[in-house]
Formats: C-alpha cells, sequence, structure tokens
C-alpha cells in the first residue's frame, strides 16, 4: 500500500469552525437564562435606604413595576422638579397614570382573568426625593383600576464594621 506524502511535514491546524459554534451557543445559553430582575429598575430613581430592606424571600409571579423618580443631569441635578413615572419608555406625569393602569389591568383581565388583577402586585420604585404625597396619589391611581397589592423598594443601608 502506498501513502501518498503531503509534503512539509507540517503542523496540522484543526477546523476552528465548531469551536466558534459552541462558543455561540454557550453565550446564547447564558444571555437566556440571566436573571434579568433588574431590568425593571430604573437608573434615573435614586431608592432611599433603609435598615430594614431586604429581598424578598421568594420572587413574586405577577408583578408591575413602577419606578418613580426625577429628570436628572449626569451630575444628578435636577432638570424638572416635578417627578415622574417612568412607564415603558415614555415619562408620564403622576397624575396621567390612570390610561396606564387601566389598560394594564384590562390587559392582565383578558389573559388571566378578571381575579388575577387583584393578585398582581404593584411595585413602586419611588426616588427619595419624591414626595410621600404622589407615591400615595399612584396607589390611588392604582386602586382605581382595580389593584389591591402594593409593595415599596427601597435600598438597604450598610450597617459598616
Amino acid at each position: 500500500m502506498k501513502f501518498k506524502s503531503s509534503g512539509g511535514g507540517g503542523v496540522v491546524e484543526p477546523d476552528m469552525t465548531p469551536m466558534i459554534d459552541v462558543v455561540f451557543q454557550l453565550v446564547t445559553f447564558f444571555m437566556i437564562i440571566t436573571n434579568f430582575e433588574q431590568t425593571q429598575a430604573d437608573e434615573r430613581v435614586k431608592l432611599p435606604a433603609d435598615q430594614l430592606a431586604k429581598p424578598p424571600a421568594i420572587v413574586k409571579r405577577d408583578e408591575l413595576i413602577v419606578n418613580i423618580g426625577f429628570k436628572r443631569d449626569t451630575v444628578g441635578s435636577l432638570l424638572d422638579p416635578q417627578p415622574f413615572v417612568f412607564w415603558n419608555g415614555v415619562d408620564v406625569r403622576v397624575e396621567q397614570m390612570q390610561p396606564n393602569f387601566e389598560r394594564e389591568a384590562r390587559l392582565t383581565s383578558a389573559k388571566h382573568g378578571q381575579d388575577k388583577i387583584k393578585d398582581t402586585t404593584i411595585t413602586i420604585r419611588a426616588d427619595a426625593d419624591t414626595p410621600t404625597g404622589l407615591v400615595q396619589a399612584v396607589i390611588k391611581l392604582a386602586q382605581e383600576s382595580g389593584y389591591e397589592r402594593f409593595t415599596l423598594k427601597s435600598n438597604s443601608e450598610d450597617k459598616g464594621p
């Protein structure tokens, strides 16, 4: 049996195409399983600090996140003294939130049934400088749309060494 010489006896280089495919699939996998809990957080909202604040023991299944804060410049100074609700990429004044809550209630009702509205928790992430009365106004508007469960978010204070 005769073997043909490939000439030169150089180093054999492996085909890297399957390796690139595997790496791409791993990156895709990790992007999918990453915890996106903070995707509802809006960086324009500076939460108040509280010693009792801690992460929830169980993750809520039906949750509606409401971010209330101020428009600020890059150094943190207020651009507008009135707070906004940062809602689906749109800045909405608090008093104009009623149609948004009603729309969410209709969607929840159509998707899961009327009883599911009462089971949905509205988590309010209000800026530390937001007046308490405006947070209460948001809660009232949501209650008028049928929501009954509310939570408030804050950052935990570091107790130090």
